[in-house]
């Protein structure tokens, strides 16, 4: 019990993009087993309902940005979307996304940085988990809109901690006084019930 919650730690508290390449590639063969089996891991299947309620075509090219090993595109395959491109930052991750056979695309990519990727070309991006310490901070949310046509879904997840510590509420009031999104729904759901964190689940439509 204690190695995956030193793991998990490691993660949270990575200060640079080599921590937590290293955490990540240390943590991919056990991640689904600690991280959803053992520690009760519930934003990839809150955050997959919240966008499959709020689309209207299971044809729908959906990014999940921050995929992992591939948690929220199982999800979301589960309930008939097979257009799915999936991009993380960790190879390791990535490898184990690959054998799920969930995604057309998978994708080597830094969400701190520009995404280099057309623009306007996702019918809706979801990115779960990837929000929050020690990950990448609200300026990621404007790459994300970049890659969704207008009118697509954007659904993200944010811990308590990084909602708080990283002011996400003035970064979506700014967004919205822009006009660059819409604020559709946005849910305070359980996040990892082993330790009883929390996140704020968010589904926008980019104008």
């Amino acid at each position: 019990m204690s190695n995956r919650r030193d793991i998990h730690e490691r993660v949270l508290q990575a200060k640079t993009p080599a921590e937590l390449a290293a955490a990540y590639a240390d943590w991919a063969g056990k991640y689904d087993a600690d991280l959803v089996g053992e520690m009760g891991y519930a934003a990839p299947r809150a955050a997959a309902e919240i966008l499959h309620a709020g689309l209207t075509s299971s044809d729908a090219r959906i990014l999940d940005a921050g995929c992992g090993t591939g948690l929220v595109g199982e999800e979301l395959h589960r309930v008939g979307y097979r257009r799915l491109v999936g991009l993380d930052y960790s190879a390791d991750m990535l490898e184990h996304a690959r054998r799920k056979n969930v995604y057309v695309e998978l994708l080597q990519g830094d969400l701190t940085k520009p995404l280099e990727l057309k623009a306007d070309q996702f019918d809706a991006t979801i990115c779960v988990g990837t929000f929050t310490l020690g990950h990448v901070g609200p300026d990621t949310i404007a790459h994300l809109i970049r890659v969704t046509k207008p009118g697509g879904l954007i659904c993200i997840t944010v811990r308590d901690e990084a909602w708080q510590q990283d002011d996400y509420e003035s970064t979506f009031s700014l967004l919205q006084d822009e006009q660059l999104v819409e604020m559709i729904a946005e849910r305070h759901l359980p996040y990892i019930a082993e330790e009883g964190s929390l996140c704020r689940v968010c589904l926008m439509k980019v104008s």
